[in-house]
């Protein structure tokens, strides 16, 4: 009873319809939010929502304060190295290399470091792009 509508009572869909999952409502098959009960159908697309990564900028910065114990390397996923990096930082040699990894990171591109160090965002992007094209 009340707003609900009984399974009997549904009008026929068509090919952009569907039927709201709270009242039973016939809406538009794209409708975030129904008209009528004004309850969310889906979750908002994910392209809207920017999922980052590691970010460039951090990695370059953990390199340039923190190198000498690896942190940017922790970061950045490669715990071998880091943890190299932390066996060695009294000899100062990873702050020297850190220095220099700090510098090869801002200068480098946003789509060569994420080719690098954001696999899953070049998938998705790709995966995208496919679903575009199509």
């Amino acid at each position: 009873m009340g707003t609900e509508m009984d399974a009997n009572e549904r009008p026929d869909k068509g090919e952009d319809e569907k039927f709201c999952a709270d009242c039973g409502q016939l809406i538009h098959k794209k409708a975030e939010i129904c008209p009528k009960c004004g309850v969310r159908q889906m979750a908002p697309p994910t392209n809207l929502v920017q999922t980052r990564g590691r970010q460039r900028i951090v990695a370059a910065l953990f390199a340039f304060f923190l190198g000498a114990i690896g942190i940017h390397q922790f970061y950045l996923g490669r715990v071998l190295l880091g943890v190299v990096y932390l066996l060695l930082c009294w000899t100062f040699i990873p702050a020297i290399i850190a220095f220099i990894e700090a510098i090869l990171l801002l200068i480098m591109s946003d789509e060569t470091f994420d080719y690098k160090f954001n696999p899953q965002l070049v998938a998705l992007s790709k995966r995208q792009q496919g679903e575009t094209a199509t």
